[in-house]
């Protein structure tokens, strides 16, 4: 049994080296062909890289914007996480206070900008090109000639994006425009929104376009328009507040003034008179209470508004700006080498496959 259980394994290894020396004679019959098609391969290298050089002609460069920000926040109570509220100062952000996270958690904020409500503000600004006030997206719809490609549908001849016009009265084939330009622009390559690392609260928003200055405002006022719903909403109950006391304010300090004046007029009109006649000075009085009456609301008033106002500073948010978008923006391209070599390799790899496929059906 012992024997025959040795010639079983020899003849094993045997059968394996006849199976390697048989793949290896395969292989150099394989190369013996293709040698013998070496001219059919040189000339699919060259055309894959003429293919790879008129491609790398024609492609328009991308370029990438690119703002990041970090945020320092008094109701550090909530973690770290929310110090991701924070946006650019430098570019007129100011942000309210960051006190429960929701909408403006960390978690929520790649959404929040990515919003159809937040990118279509922005669409909707307004920009200077050429000497004339336009919409950021008549800018995009210009740049990338969708005109041109509209011209077969009449609705969409004499559709055009005014500055200051009223969203709720666009038509449905403006809504349908700005539907289709909004889902191309949130696509994750056109535009990316990341915290840098979960430890610090620092958020990059990143934007990439085939042209620099839409790449440059749209990235800045992404984050601006964030900035201001930010505002509208974390703030509206202590703003509210203290535009009230402001009107108080104002209404006790008028009121103070005309009874300053009153209690002038009076004075002048009881001027020397005969003490016999105290009546006539009652009104004189009566103003003095007046004003001494509206001089202690108007103190209490105004300490009540400062207070506010520290408050509603105290709830907003220290933004740092680290980095923000500046011309010449980073240009990302293929260049016309690595067009070239990629072009002839793909190519002369397709050829090969295709000999070799060839090879195999004739056999």
């Amino acid at each position: 049994m012992v024997i025959e259980e040795k010639n079983i394994e020899i003849k094993n290894i045997q059968n394996e080296e006849i199976s390697i020396k048989e793949l290896i004679l395969r292989i150099k019959e394989w190369v013996k062909y293709l040698k013998t098609k070496f001219k059919i391969i040189l000339l699919a290298t060259i055309l894959g890289g003429l293919i790879g050089l008129i491609i790398a002609y024609f492609e328009k460069p991308i370029y990438k914007a690119t703002l990041t920000f970090a945020m320092e926040d008094d109701k550090v109570g909530n973690g770290g996480l929310s110090g991701a509220l924070g946006l650019a100062s430098s570019i007129g952000i100011d942000l309210g206070g960051a006190g429960g996270g929701g909408a403006f958690a960390a978690s929520n904020l790649t959404e929040l900008m990515k919003s159809r409500l937040i990118v279509e503000k922005v669409l909707l600004s307004s920009i200077e090109n050429n000497g004339k006030i336009i919409t950021l997206l008549e800018y995009y719809i210009d740049k990338n000639n969708l005109r041109t490609k509209w011209k077969k549908k009449k609705s969409l001849n004499n559709i055009h994006f005014l500055p200051n016009e009223d969203r709720s009265k666009f038509s449905l084939e403006k809504d349908s425009i700005l539907k289709v330009i909004y889902k191309t622009l949130i696509n994750k390559d056109n535009l990316s929104i990341s915290q840098i690392d979960k430890k610090v609260t620092i958020l990059s928003i990143e934007v990439n376009s085939e042209d620099e200055k839409f790449s440059k405002i749209f990235c800045e006022n992404i984050a601006k328009e964030t900035s201001d719903f930010y505002i509208q909403t974390r703030s509206k109950k202590a703003r509210i507040n203290t535009d009230v006391l402001q009107k108080q304010v104002d209404s006790v300090r008028n009121a103070l003034n005309n009874s300053i004046i009153g209690v002038a007029a009076e004075s002048d009109n009881v001027y020397n008179l005969n003490p016999a006649f105290n009546i006539r000075g009652a009104s004189s009085k009566k103003r003095q209470i007046d004003v001494q009456a509206n001089t202690a609301i108007l103190t209490n008033l105004v300490v009540q508004l400062e207070l506010s106002k520290i408050t509603l500073r105290k709830e907003t948010p220290l933004i740092q700006l680290i980095d923000k978008p500046a011309f010449p923006l980073e240009k990302e391209n293929l260049g016309m080498l690595e067009s070239i070599i990629l072009g002839g390799f793909f190519v002369s790899l397709l050829s090969i496959i295709y000999l070799i496929f060839k090879k195999l059906l004739n056999i």
